[in-house]
């Protein structure tokens, strides 16, 4: 593109830019406070076991490479009567893996949940295989519930003499509903009279907004905001019911979410994420392109006649190096930055041109708003 035609493509985003300035700010969307906030106590609990799967068609581990497969294999044939203690076991159907849950919350004693497993060894696939029953323990070491059953896998692998193909990740799985909780954590909910509402995304304006809105929906000062990302919520004295009453009446109610100016940047991919109170002081802006194309062209060059020579191969490279520069443009003060991407993106700039360039706004000052980089 020539430099003049190019300036003024420039010129013309930029007060496209402009003239979409003068737009109203857009709102926050609504949301209600069951979906903006997690209650105190209703949460859940990670568990994590070591088994082992076992009826797999030799895609299992290969126990020389695997010795803790080896190891285990004995050990539960041990405590099933059967003395395996030197002798060379060699077995490709069984795999060692990790069992991994999330105890839900107020999860009762005989009732299920799903499990995920992952092979630990060299196991090339865990279809058809079954887990046998597993401990799944908490963080304090205690064992909260039993896992057993058929795994599931979403993935699959097949393979010749000459060729292979994978389909997914056949060395993972799931079993549904195939866990057994032995053990409840005590939290009675209802005899609650205190607990704090935690914000997912805190922020002061959207804490105080649940607040008031409770307050309001109540009649008399329930809730109160500690924090950004707290609300602390008191049962009033004449309340006809207990606290889960309460959270069922106010987790209905509509709150206009507030959010910080932010930007979030993944340069390995670049994606760009931005908020929609993101403004832009005024600020000059200039982008140079610089391209450069490398070429190799080798020649072949035959001997003369006679000469006793050798065919070579010379390298012939040719080499273009190709900028493009912009003029200096001035964007005005509170023009958004989604206008701005608009008027850059206008351009043809690349998201990883767009990523250098809004460091730059924000090293210069010029930029409202926090960028966080991935």
């Amino acid at each position: 593109m020539p430099h003049r035609l190019f300036r003024s493509c420039l010129a013309a985003a930029i007060g496209a830019v402009l003239t979409l300035s003068s737009l109203p700010p857009l709102q926050a969307a609504p949301a209600r406070i069951k979906d903006i906030v997690d209650v105190e106590g209703i949460r859940e609990n990670q568990l994590v076991g070591y088994g082992l799967v076992v009826g797999l068609n030799g895609t299992g581990d290969s126990l020389n490479n695997s010795p803790f497969t080896k190891q285990s294999l004995q050990a539960m044939l041990e405590r099933l009567g059967v003395n395996t203690q030197g002798e060379n076991v060699r077995t490709a159907n069984v795999a060692a893996v990790m069992v991994t849950a999330n105890l839900p919350p107020f999860g009762t004693q005989g009732s299920r949940m799903d499990v995920s497993v992952a092979a630990l060894g060299d196991a090339d696939s865990l279809q058809g295989g079954t887990l046998l029953v597993t401990p799944l323990l908490g963080a304090d070491g205690e064992v909260y519930a039993l896992a057993q059953g058929p795994v599931s896998i979403n993935g699959f692998k097949a393979e010749g003499n000459a060729a292979s193909v994978i389909s997914g990740v056949p060395t993972t799985g799931r079993i549904s509903s195939g866990a057994l909780i032995e053990r409840e954590i005590e939290f009675h909910l209802g005899s609650q009279t205190s607990l704090r509402l935690a914000l997912r995304n805190p922020d002061l304006t959207t804490s105080r907004r649940i607040a008031l809105a409770i307050n309001d929906f109540i009649g008399v000062p329930t809730a109160v905001p500690e924090d950004p990302a707290t609300v602390r919520l008191n049962l009033p004295r004449h309340f006809n019911g207990n606290i889960v009453d309460l959270l069922t009446d106010i987790e209905q109610l509509i709150v206009q979410t507030d959010q910080a100016a932010k930007i979030v940047i993944d340069e390995n991919s670049g994606i760009i994420v931005m908020g929609k109170d993101v403004r832009v002081s005024s600020v000059a802006v200039a982008q140079s392109n610089l391209t450069v194309t490398i070429a190799e062209n080798p020649e072949v060059v035959q001997p003369n006649p006679l000469s006793f020579g050798q065919t070579a191969v010379e390298p012939n490279t040719n080499l273009n190096v190709n900028q493009s520069d912009t003029a200096l443009q001035v964007v005005q003060e509170s023009v958004t930055l989604q206008q701005l991407v608009d008027g850059l993106n206008a351009l043809g700039i690349s998201p990883r041109d767009l990523i250098a360039i809004l460091q730059a706004i924000k090293a210069t000052g010029a930029l409202q708003a926090e960028i966080e980089v991935m």
